[in-house]
């Protein structure tokens, strides 16, 4: 699994002129799957992201996790994480799950989520054609891997 996380002061998604999610301070979470993701990869990430410091305190510190500043969080699926550019110009997703393997785990991942915030999180819509806006706060941007937990 690979997330890029950015730490927003609001962040929407809409589709179809629709908006599907909305929300105010938090994070937005655009998340990739692969085909050998596991349970234990998703507990791992959604752990991390809830307990990332990456809100200031008081004295303008990275040192609050979402949970302690009561963020909201916004997921979007996002295949496109697994672009590969070695060969040519145009990217390869081969590195992607398929939706029939991503979609359980994006759910899963939104409901592991859930849990570690004790709240409900907007999503999009899997596989849709998403607007995607955001005020990114910082600006805050990190990218983590499950396959790569020894940098993390």
């Amino acid at each position: 699994m690979r997330i890029v996380i950015q730490r927003v002061t609001q962040a929407a998604v809409e589709i179809e002129g629709s908006t599907k999610g909305k929300i105010g301070p938090g994070l937005l979470l655009l998340a990739g799957f692969t085909d050998d993701d596991t349970e234990e990869d998703l507990k791992w990430m959604a752990g991390k992201v809830a307990a990332l410091r990456i809100f200031s305190d008081a004295e303008g510190k990275m040192n609050l996790s979402i949970k302690d500043v009561e963020g909201e969080a916004l997921v979007i699926s996002q295949f496109t994480l697994y672009a590969s550019t070695k060969k040519g110009n145009r990217p390869s997703y081969t590195n992607a799950a398929p939706p029939v393997v991503s979609i359980p785990l994006y759910e899963r991942f939104v409901k592991l989520m859930e849990e570690a915030l004790g709240k409900p999180v907007q999503t999009g819509e899997f596989g849709a054609d998403m607007q995607v806006s955001l005020l990114n706060d910082g600006p805050v941007t990190i990218v983590m891997d499950t396959k790569q937990k020894d940098l993390f």
